[in-house]
């Protein structure tokens, strides 16, 4: 039975000739320590608030695909901010400001990673600027504004977002908390990296004795993605097969993996998964990927809205769940994945197989998700 409209739009690429790929849990945990991870998870375990967020089962769609189990690790639930996001950017406030309320904090972003910025800031009583491009959704820029921030709309991309951000944090001595990395500033999306390896504890412990086969990661920049790689040689004794997601118009770390080095994609049209919608790979989760990843999809807009939709009608689960748009890709990658028996025997997805995909969002753009799940 084929469950979405447009898998013949997607592409699979495995990368049997990747020279760097090894899978070293002592190179990657050179990146990101474990130090740095088990730090993270022992400051943010206390915030108040904190629990961990449910492993759902995605009962139906596995029996429907033959797998054994299909785990969907589900972030609407963190915090009050609805998105993994949330564990990153206020975690990397908290250490980079160490309880100075003279600290002015700064960030660029495409919604979940500002708010995230703005509600640590909020917990701790700091000032907070946030530039969004002109893309960025109204109800994403007021969120952040309800959290106190002071929120500039840019003309133009992410990018250009960003160079505002640092243009103006440099000239009037703002701290700039980003989660992408580029020279000289590292240690920052370290802290962000380090927070989103919490989910990966929670999973290590949820998942008990159970034994994940295959892990499906959804990738912008890279910093969740390779975070959770990190937190696969943290807290796994196992190595899963890992399988990274990206839009087809954004599929940067596909690109750098084929040629060995960080590769720019010129956008020419912005994803509706927007999130992930980046061109370039940071510099710190560049180290881990290259060394983890030899299977990479590229998927289409055109099964985003269904695929949320079928997750919040019980269709895939005896779970109503809210999906944002940037919790589809993984899902829709499975499914595509499964109907092509080729890829199937080649990622060896068979009845034994656990499978982990992440709905790394819900309704953070309660406007935009009611439109999409409302498309006939």
């Amino acid at each position: 039975m084929t469950i979405l409209s447009n898998g013949h739009q997607w592409k699979y690429t495995e990368f049997t000739d990747n020279k760097n790929y090894s899978f070293n849990k002592k190179e990657i945990l050179n990146s990101l320590t474990s130090e740095e991870i088990d730090d993270a998870y022992k400051s943010i375990s206390k915030w108040k608030g904190y629990s961990p967020t449910p492993l759902l089962s995605l009962n139906k769609l596995s029996k429907e695909l033959n797998l054994n189990k299909i785990f969907y690790k589900d972030e609407n639930k963190r915090f009050d901010l609805k998105s993994f996001k949330a564990l990153g950017g206020a975690y990397a406030v908290e250490k980079v400001t160490k309880g100075n309320k003279d600290i002015v904090v700064a960030t660029a972003t495409a919604g979940n990673h500002g708010r995230s910025v703005a509600w640590g800031a909020k917990r701790l009583g700091l000032s907070c600027k946030i530039f969004i491009s002109e893309f960025v959704s109204d109800a994403r820029g007021k969120a952040m504004s309800a959290l106190g921030a002071n929120v500039v709309k840019v003309k133009g991309n992410y990018e250009k977002s960003l160079i505002e951000c640092i243009k103006q944090s440099t000239e009037n001595n703002w701290q700039i908390v980003q989660d992408v990395a580029w020279k000289n500033y590292t240690i920052v999306p370290k802290y962000t990296m380090a927070g989103y390896t919490v989910m990966m504890k929670e999973i290590a412990d949820q998942i008990q004795e159970e034994k994940i086969t295959h892990i499906i990661l959804q990738a912008g920049v890279g910093g969740m993605a390779a975070a959770m790689v990190a937190g696969i040689a943290r807290y796994l004794n196992h190595i899963p097969i890992i399988i990274v997601v990206e839009p087809d118009s954004a599929a940067c770390v596909m690109e750098s993996i084929k040629t060995g080095k960080i590769e720019k994609i010129n956008i020419k049209r912005e994803s509706l998964m927007g999130g992930m919608s980046c061109g370039e790979v940071s510099l710190v989760p560049w180290e881990i990927l290259k060394n983890s990843v030899k299977h990479c999809i590229s998927l289409p807009d055109d099964d985003i809205a269904k695929t949320m939709k079928l997750l919040g009608n019980s269709s895939f689960s005896d779970d109503k769940i809210v999906a944002g748009e940037n919790s589809a890709p993984g899902v829709i990658s499975l499914i595509t994945s499964c109907e092509d028996q080729a890829i199937k025997e080649k990622l060896d997805l068979n009845e034994k197989s656990n499978v982990l995909v992440f709905g790394c969002e819900g309704d953070t753009d309660q406007e935009m998700y009611q439109k999409l799940i409302n498309q006939n």
